[in-house]
């Protein structure tokens, strides 16, 4: 059974920057992201929802831009997962996952970035910046929306929770 991938893919008079789609997204989060439809799926919404089905793969091949993205937004959510293990409340949730967003982080062509083998380098300090931004931001609406998506009664869903020692691709952020 093949992993699911992005349905953006398809979508081809986007920017790219590091080998990653700036897709827009729905958030009221300021960045560089360009503004979705708010009735339609955006690519933090398409994370969530393909997180536990790919999750288990070990291998994904990768099609386009929009599947790089995926790929660091499902190894981004397996850090969230990892960050909520200790069962807090939702709104100390919220603030844990707020903090992990807006902390320092590594982009492609960076000593640290895991996943340099699967990314191109930014091709200037222009594209480089703006793909931090744009990170950034999707980091942010992702610490927004991912609290609401798995909490239950005040308490992260087990359902969830399971799959925060898997290892997409046996990489980690």
């Amino acid at each position: 059974m093949p992993a699911y991938h992005s349905a953006f893919n398809e979508v081809t008079d986007l920017r790219a920057a590091g080998g990653m789609a700036l897709l827009p997204i729905k958030t009221r989060v300021r960045g560089p992201a360009p503004i979705a439809d708010a009735n339609e799926e955006d690519i933090i919404d398409e994370a969530l929802n393909l997180f536990r089905a790919n999750v288990l793969f070990r291998n994904f091949e990768i099609k386009g831009d929009a599947d790089r993205l995926l790929i660091y937004l499902i190894l981004y959510i397996t850090e969230c997962l990892n960050k909520l293990t200790k069962n807090p409340s939702l709104r100390e949730a919220e603030k844990i996952l707020g903090t992990l967003a807006l902390s320092n982080f590594a982009i492609p062509g960076d000593a640290t970035f895991p996943l340099n083998a699967l990314y191109p380098t930014p091709a200037n300090k222009m594209d480089a910046d703006l793909l931090k931004q744009y990170l950034s931001q999707v980091r942010q609406e992702m610490a927004i929306r991912l609290p609401n998506r798995i909490y239950e009664d005040d308490k992260p869903g087990k359902w969830w929770m399971c799959f925060h020692k898997r290892k997409f691709m046996n990489k980690s952020l």
